[in-house]
């Protein structure tokens, strides 16, 4: 046991060797929102070395009820910048990259995926997941998915499976259809099998409507992805 640090706590379930695994990993998070904003700083504290962040957006008073990095003197500020200055709050060590954009078709190269080792998919859009998943899977790196988290009230519901294993959750039902019409196969997602709730009111932007969303139920999704990621990066094997 190495002396008193940060992960001290860590290592007593990981080991040394785990614990170095981590701190020389390199993991991207797509979407810090309601979900990637936790996945984020839980793979910090977990002792992942090296972060990439992506997110175009800024933090609005509407994420206030479910996103880790929304303050009120956070609202206006770009999600990757409040959320790397977070980060280095708690551990000033780590190398955070921030990509404050949108990602999507006409940047879906951003990233050398091949030198990640994981690969995180906190994002709202399927167009954007599928692109992701499709660079990641190019490149041989590990990717894992978040699939729906609005709309739910029951945050015990969530697990992990292959894509092709899940039900009831209608975005892993559009993902599964779109990923075989790619041909791409052996994606590891965490979803819901709790019916979605209709919201009691209709909100829209654009032409999307605005999911529901609690304090309570995305912040767990999060916490089951940088779970995953940890685990195989460090080399648990809970089977």
């Amino acid at each position: 046991m190495s002396e008193l640090n940060e992960f001290s706590r860590a290592e007593l379930l990981l080991g040394e060797e785990g614990i170095e695994k981590l701190r020389k990993a390199r993991v991207a998070v797509f979407g810090i929102g309601g979900v990637g904003s936790f996945v984020a700083e839980a793979l910090a504290r977990g002792g992942v070395g090296h972060l990439a962040l992506v997110d175009g957006d800024v933090v609005s008073l509407t994420n206030i009820n479910r996103q880790l990095i929304a303050t009120q003197k956070t609202i206006g500020r770009r999600k990757t910048s409040v959320m790397a200055e977070r980060i280095h709050e708690i551990l000033p060590e780590t190398e955070v990259v921030e990509y404050p954009v949108v990602y999507g078709a006409e940047n879906r190269d951003l990233l050398d995926f091949a030198s990640y080792d994981y690969i995180v998919d906190a994002i709202d859009t399927v167009t954007s997941k599928l692109i992701l998943i499709e660079e990641a899977k190019k490149a041989g790196t590990e990717v894992i998915s978040s699939m729906g988290t609005g709309n739910k009230f029951d945050p015990t519901r969530f697990e992990v499976a292959d894509i092709s294993k899940t039900s009831v959750c209608p975005l892993a039902k559009v993902m599964r259809k779109e990923l075989k019409v790619r041909g791409i196969r052996g994606v590891k997602v965490v979803y819901s099998k709790e019916l979605p709730q209709k919201p009691a009111e209709s909100q829209e932007t654009g032409k999307r409507q605005i999911p529901g969303s609690l304090s309570f139920v995305p912040p767990v999704a999060g916490m089951i992805l940088a779970g995953e990621v940890i685990r195989h990066i460090a080399g648990v094997d809970l089977a």
